[in-house]
């Protein structure tokens, strides 16, 4: 089942028995992302995978995630050499790196370049959607030269809206996105609570066989992989 904006909006007051009297747009407008959040957080989207390239500043140890990181998958990072050779590093805690360049530098609180970065951590947090940077990433050693890096990673999407009609999950997993919505449409009336649970417990199933489509079969590959098999349990077998 797909849905644009304009169709989910309408299914939500059909379902729930109301008109825009009782719920106007702003108060949908929060359900949609609400459950878009929701599903976002549930389910690994391969659709939502993207990459930045970018270049190392020499004796500078910080770079900015990208805007609007929400998770980091991983960081490469290509050296100088010909030819040149793709290194991902390898992602520690941020005491661990504050460790390891104290030690390279001495002791001194002054970062200078020590060499091609091996490990990264995360570090701070992103202060809106509409910031230049989602948060911090900081890697040891500190890099002696401006190489190149790539940072791998899950983008916070843009939203279904008025403007934005459609998205990735309202056409391609328009059932969990209307059962989420419904979900926080009964939590917000105070509906019955038999309603509430149906709704909650349809969303359970459906994101189920959503991440099951997502994390695993698209990740799959049947040269690779072969035939999922299944165990059958048998009665074992008598003296």
């Amino acid at each position: 089942m797909a849905f644009t904006y304009a169709n989910l909006t309408t299914a939500i007051l059909d379902y729930t028995e109301v008109d825009t009297s009782v719920l106007t747009a702003t108060i949908t407008n929060q359900f949609i992302e609400n459950a878009e959040l929701r599903i976002l957080r549930d389910v690994n989207i391969d659709a939502y995978r993207d990459a930045q390239l970018g270049n190392f500043v020499t004796g500078q140890q910080y770079i900015n995630a990208p805007a609007g990181c929400l998770i980091v998958r991983s960081v490469e990072v290509v050296d100088g050499s010909s030819p040149a050779e793709r290194t991902y590093l390898q992602k520690r805690d941020i005491t661990f790196i504050n460790e390891y360049n104290k030690f390279a530098e001495g002791g001194s609180t002054t970062a200078t370049g020590r060499g091609l970065p091996k490990y990264y951590a995360m570090y701070g947090g992103a202060t809106g959607l509409a910031v230049t940077t989602s948060g911090t990433i900081t890697v040891a050693p500190c890099p002696d030269s401006t190489y190149q890096f790539q940072v791998n990673f899950v983008k916070l999407p843009t939203g279904l809206t008025s403007v934005n009609t459609t998205t990735f999950i309202s056409l391609n997993f328009g059932n969990g996105l209307l059962y989420a919505c419904l979900v926080e449409a009964f939590s917000y009336l105070k509906g019955p609570q038999d309603m509430l649970t149906l709704y909650e417990q349809r969303y359970n199933k459906e994101i189920e066989k959503f991440a099951i489509e997502q994390v695993g079969r698209r990740r799959r590959d049947d040269y690779d992989d072969g035939a999922i098999r299944i165990r059958i349990d048998s009665p074992s077998p008598g003296p």
